[in-house]
C-alpha cells in the first residue's frame, strides 16, 4: 500500500510558522500595526490578526494579495517554501533509509 500524503499541513508546521513570522516580521519592518496593513490592503483588522496567529489560512489568491500588502515577492516566498518541504522530505527519507 502506497504512504498517503495529506496536502493540509499542520498550522504548527515548520513551513506554516515559518511564513507567519515571515509576514509578522515584515509588516513590522514597514512600520505597520494590523490594522495599518488591515486599511492598505482594504480587509477587516481582525482578517491580519488570524492569519497572523495561524486561525486563518490564506488561499493562493489572497496569498498574493497580502504579499502585495507586505511588499513581499511571492515567488521568493514559494520558492524558498518549496526548498524547506524538499529539504525536509530528503532528510526524512535519509533518516529513514540509512543503515545502522
Amino acid at each position: 500500500m502506497k504512504n498517503k500524503t495529506t496536502l493540509r499541513t499542520s498550522i504548527h508546521s515548520d513551513e506554516q510558522v515559518w511564513l507567519r513570522s515571515l509576514f509578522t516580521t515584515q509588516r513590522n519592518a514597514l512600520g505597520l500595526s494590523q490594522k495599518g496593513l488591515a486599511d492598505k490592503m482594504g480587509v477587516i483588522a481582525s482578517f491580519i490578526g488570524k492569519v497572523e496567529t495561524g486561525d486563518r489560512r490564506l488561499d493562493v489568491v489572497e496569498f498574493l494579495k497580502y504579499c502585495k500588502g507586505l511588499e513581499l515577492n511571492p515567488n521568493e516566498i514559494l520558492i524558498n517554501l518549496e526548498n524547506q518541504i524538499n529539504s525536509r522530505k530528503n532528510t526524512q527519507c535519509r533518516t529513514l533509509f540509512s543503515p545502522d
